[in-house]
Formats: C-alpha cells, structure tokens, sequence
C-alpha cells in the first residue's frame, strides 16, 4: 500500500532529503524490475515467515494491508491469521492518517484514495496491537523509508502511546540499502522479513 498524504521530509537536510528520495527511487525500481513469477515465489516465503513468527502468533488483532503495484502481497497472511482465530484490521487512509478497520474474510474492500482497496468508512476504527508494514526500502538497523508521507509513522506512534505494538516489515532482499537517513519521528521495526529470512531489532515500539 502506498498512500501519500503531507510529507515529513521537510525536517531532513537537504543532502539528506535528496539522499532518501534517491533511495527510495532506486529500491522500488529493482523491486518492480522482480520477475513476476519471482516476486510470487518470494512473496510467498514472506508470508510463510509471518505466519511462523511466535511474536506475530500472539497479537489479537494484526493491521494488515492491500497490496498495490509490485509490493509484497500479505493477503495469503490475512487469510492464515483468520483461519488461526485472529482478527485482522486494513487501513483507511484518511486526510488525519491511518485508520484501521476490521476485514473479515469475504468483506468486499471500496475503492479509496490513490487506487488503495480500503474497507468500508462505515465500520467502526479499531486499533490493532500488531502491524505488518510495507516499505520502499530497509537497512541492517531496522530504519525504513515508505512512501514519503509518513503515515505508518503516524499511526505506530498514535498505536503505541496506549500499549506496546509489534511492527513487521516486509519487503524483497533488493529493497535492502546500506543506511536509511532517519528522522526523530521515523519508527524503525522491530523486525524485517524478506524471502531471504528474519531480522529482528532489539527495541520496543
């Protein structure tokens, strides 16, 4: 998912800003120039990762997401937390940030902003205590850099002021960069899945 909103860049240095933006070019250019047929593969993996990840297996409620473009497809996960009996929230993206709203299998999702499938505005907001995150690119610290508008920051900031939020990146080997210029209001993950495996970060959100 990647929806846009009011950047956040505004408080990086230039040669920062320029730095994340190329950055964030450069890996969704190799993300998309993934071979489908690897990308499925590859997604596939990251979802077995999800769904083996003792930390994830405990969360109640799980904010997941749609996938546009060439991003990571969670839906498998989705379907393998509901059929485990946890309960699984998508994003609604809204001019304030995210909201959350539970999905059930077999809910249709509505056409909302920037081509998102989102669920229904009519369902009540619900806040989930884990969070599977898309990202454009990742480093060895756990920092991500996402579309540029900082939304997942918003919402793991806004999540966590009431209790502890696991939060689950994941991504392809490729997106992978050697250091992500970060920002006091960036929110590095607690883990990173790729199809090459698990990264775990020793923090807290």
């Amino acid at each position: 998912m990647a929806p846009h909103s009011s950047s956040p860049e505004a408080g990086l240095s230039k040669t920062d800003a320029v730095l994340k933006a190329e950055l964030r070019s450069a890996s969704l250019a190799a993300r998309d120039a993934l071979a489908p047929a690897a990308r499925l593969d590859a997604s596939a993996r990251i979802v077995q990762a999800l769904l083996a990840l003792p930390e994830l297996a405990e969360a109640r409620l799980v904010g997941a997401y749609w996938p546009i473009r060439s991003e990571v497809d969670p839906r498998p996960a989705a379907e393998g937390l509901l059929a485990r009996g946890q309960a699984v929230a998508l994003p609604h993206v809204t001019p304030d940030g995210l909201i959350f709203r539970e999905w059930r299998a077999g809910d249709a999702l509505v056409a909302g902003r920037f081509g998102l499938s989102e669920p229904d505005a009519s369902l009540p907001p619900v806040e989930p205590d884990a969070l599977i995150v898309p990202l454009a690119a990742f480093d060895g610290t756990g920092q991500r850099i996402g579309y540029g508008r900082g939304y997942y920051d918003g919402a793991i900031t806004r999540l966590s002021r009431t209790r502890p939020v696991l939060t689950v990146g994941v991504g392809f080997a490729v997106q992978r960069v050697d250091r992500v210029p970060a920002e006091p209001h960036d929110r590095p993950l607690q883990f990173v899945i790729t199809e090459s495996g698990v990264t775990r970060f020793d923090r807290k959100s």
